[in-house]
């Protein structure tokens, strides 16, 4: 199995950064309505579609982020600030700050699969769309946004095999704990402290103040993506949402933590370009 997962994570990686460094605009965005799409299909797998039905929902999603980035201007290189898709990013980000722990905290179940639809949406189509959004703006600014969970990820979990000793949420994922956490939110103070160090040429040291609460924030919205598809999966009585990558489970495994953060750094790419 660690054979395995090492081997698809080297493909996975090889894959991703030749795709976003190489692929023009309008390939990009095809590529992001396709993750848009694999997600929805496991997503309607999980929510209890039939074969049929998780087909059109998959092919339906796909398409809307598809025709959604053509009409936002994201297959054209020259787009910088899609503002069209704010309302889009707000919406996602009202989901997650607002909804989701309180979701978390009950551990509701989707009440239909009409509401598991619409509730697959607003998981999957803005992640999806700020992908080829981020990238329009900078290959470098996306893979600095995807690092920045990654390094959550790989903190959380050393750092919780090392001192876990409170369960973060032991009813939806009994081996996240609190020390995990901090050790995420930790890592990425210093990941994000550093890339600003890099990038950020005369930045003020208020600017440095800023970031941390929001460095916080980006992990904790991270954490509870994260633990939103546990809960998921928990309820559906699966361990990975699909089998399409090998010792990765699915493609929403991959990118959960992405579902809520990609949204917030489109809005905050809006913001700061308007």
């Amino acid at each position: 199995m660690l054979k395995a997962r090492v081997i698809t994570a080297l493909v996975l990686l090889a894959g991703l950064l030749a795709a976003l460094f190489l692929l023009p605009a309008a390939g990009w965005l095809v590529f992001a309505s396709v993750i848009c799409a694999v997600g929805a299909s496991e997503w309607a797998t999980m929510s209890g579609f039939g074969a049929v039905s998780r087909l059109i929902y998959s092919a339906i999603l796909g398409g809307l982020c598809l025709a959604a980035g053509v009409v936002g201007g994201l297959h054209q290189a020259a787009t910088v600030a899609p503002f069209g898709l704010a309302p889009v990013y707000g919406l996602s980000a009202l989901f997650w700050v607002m909804c989701v722990p309180f979701w978390l905290r009950a551990r509701w179940q989707l009440p239909g699969q009409g509401a598991a639809a619409l509730i697959g949406l607003v998981v999957l189509l803005p992640p999806s769309l700020a992908i080829a959004h981020l990238r329009l703006l900078s290959p470098w600014l996306l893979l600095g946004v995807m690092g920045a969970v990654w390094v959550a990820d790989i903190a959380a979990y050393f750092t919780g095999r090392a001192f876990g000793r409170r369960k973060l949420a032991p009813a939806i994922s009994p081996g996240k704990s609190w020390e995990g956490a901090y050790g995420a939110v930790a890592g990425v103070m210093l990941y994000g402290l550093a890339c600003l160090s890099f990038v950020g040429h005369g930045l003020s040291s208020g600017g440095y103040l800023l970031a941390v609460p929001a460095l916080v924030a980006f992990t904790a919205i991270s954490i509870i993506g994260d633990l939103f598809e546990s809960l998921i999966k928990r309820q559906a009585g699966v361990k990975d949402s699909g089998s399409l990558l090998p010792g990765h489970g699915g493609v929403l495994d991959r990118i959960d933590s992405l579902t809520s953060t990609l949204p917030i750094a489109g809005l905050l790419a809006l913001w700061i370009a308007s």
